[in-house]
């Protein structure tokens, strides 16, 4: 039986602020039981809802030295779908409405965690045999691990693996806080350890010391090795490149049913989308007082609105692409730029447009489900779910081709009757406004090529199944290795 510890800031269903959580809380159960124990352990943050907090039996609690100080550390433990999960318990760390707040408490605080969550393991009798770390909070885990903890037997032999699920937060402060927090000796704070442009950098550290690094998908694990994408560590990630592998995140496909979702209208299958699946585009139509017409080619877009996501070049052409014979409809909160152009545009074209400028998981599903396309012209992502989501509801991907989406939506071929959505290369808004036109000419003029791409996208598997046997490939090699 293999051990493999998950360690992480945020894990479904216990506390949530990004696609993170959604791995940490979706891939363990995945795992083959027979060959695999595949445990977690997370902060008990006291913003979690209180339904979890008292389903958590009391294990234990030391205390622990972290540099000077010396911290108490509670454990608690439940199962929770068949999977063991632990609580590191800190209220003096884990307190206050948000699991993160500035980053000069959350260095502080994650450093905490992290040394935490290894001192706990001895003292729970689990000794795993690799330990994968998830993004910059538990960056130090395998910095730690080769330092004092390497001096115990206990934990000679444990590998680890870290993700990096997006790059752009790397977990950094000056280097003299740092050493105090962490105790750890000056000489790891030097340029080819954890010390980057003059800071401390975690999840420097994690890349250096971790014997193997993942991350979301096989293009953004080649992106993060150039300038434009490898936020100032590219040459690390390029030097370590042998180590890297691009594993695609999945999503949970009882949760994204259309067959089987509460939340749309009309459920609807392969077999019975041609049917069943317009009726949900009425439904949606009327609800958000877009104009009742179910032939007209309806885009979805399901977003944080921000820079990021694509939303300069929506923003550059969303007059001229409102001209087009189509409807768009908007699912999100982001900057206030954004909010407000949709906010306009509703106004502008109305029963063209529709605005949603909040969050609603309801309202998600019901896009995923109704719409015929879902766009999504990504500055860069390195997995993205969305288009996973939509690829499931048989609503064709619209993206940019990077990271994530190059690897998960294949470019539709009109001369091979291939592809699973449609793709643009450049970042640039007339590129996308191409690659729109082109998908409504499919959609209007050749609807029998359109519904047979729709099948093909609705028969791709990305459940977390099958990213659970890339992952069990990635262990066992790891495990080959000692």
């Amino acid at each position: 039986m293999k051990k493999i510890l998950f360690v992480a800031s945020e894990g479904v269903p216990f506390i949530k602020t990004g696609g993170l959580a959604d791995v940490v809380g979706s891939l363990p159960k995945c795992f083959d039981k027979e060959n695999y124990d595949v445990r977690v352990i997370l902060p008990k943050y006291m913003c979690m809802r209180q339904e979890w907090k008292d389903k958590m039996n009391y294990l234990t609690h030391f205390y622990m030295d972290l540099s000077w100080r010396s911290q108490y550390v509670g454990i608690l433990e439940m199962q929770y779908d068949g999977v063991q999960f632990y609580f590191i318990d800190n209220e003096y760390y884990f307190s206050g409405p948000k699991p993160y707040g500035n980053i000069y408490q959350d260095v502080e605080k994650f450093a905490f965690f992290s040394k935490a969550a290894l001192s706990a393991l001895p003292v729970i009798g689990f000794k795993p045999d690799i330990i994968h770390c998830h993004d910059w909070q538990t960056g130090l885990v395998p910095v730690f691990l080769k330092d004092k903890f390497h001096e115990n037997e206990f934990f000679r032999d444990i590998r680890s693996v870290i993700s990096i699920h997006n790059l752009k937060f790397q977990g950094v402060w000056d280097v003299k806080t740092i050493q105090d927090i962490t105790g750890l000796d000056k000489s790891y704070f030097a340029p080819d350890k954890l010390e980057a442009y003059g800071d401390a950098n975690y999840l420097k550290g994690g890349i250096v010391y971790a014997d193997r690094i993942t991350t979301v998908s096989k293009t953004y694990a080649e992106e993060i090795q150039t300038p434009f994408y490898g936020e100032r560590l590219d040459g690390l990630m390029r030097a370590r490149n042998n180590c890297l592998t691009g594993i695609v995140n999945g999503i949970d496909y009882d949760e994204y049913n259309p067959a089987t979702d509460s939340f749309v209208e009309k459920n609807y299958d392969i077999k019975s989308f041609r049917k069943e699946k317009v009726k949900n585009k009425k439904a949606l139509q009327k609800e958000l007082g877009l104009d009742q017409d179910d032939r007209k080619f309806l885009i979805g877009i399901v977003s944080r609105l921000t820079d990021q996501k694509g939303f300069d070049l929506i923003a550059y052409m969303m007059d001229e692409m409102c001209q087009q014979d189509l409807q768009f409809v908007v699912l999100g909160t982001g900057e206030e730029r954004y909010e407000n152009m949709f906010r306009h545009f509703a106004w502008k074209y109305q029963g063209k447009v529709a605005a949603n400028i909040y969050y609603s998981e309801a309202m998600s599903h019901k896009i995923y489900a109704s719409c015929d396309a879902f766009l999504m012209p990504s500055l860069f992502e390195p997995c993205g779910l969305s288009q996973l989501m939509s690829l499931r509801y048989g609503t064709i991907p619209i993206v940019r081709e990077t990271g994530g989406l190059k690897d998960t939506v294949e470019p539709y071929n009109e001369y091979k009757a291939t592809g699973t959505g449609f793709s643009f290369a450049n970042y640039n808004a007339h590129e996308m406004l191409y690659t729109i036109k082109y998908a409504m000419d499919v959609f209007y003029n050749h609807k029998r090529d359109w519904n047979k791409m729709v099948e093909r996208a609705m028969k791709k598997d990305f459940s977390w199944n099958t990213s659970a046997r890339e992952y069990e490939k990635l262990y066992e090699s790891m495990l080959e290795e000692q």
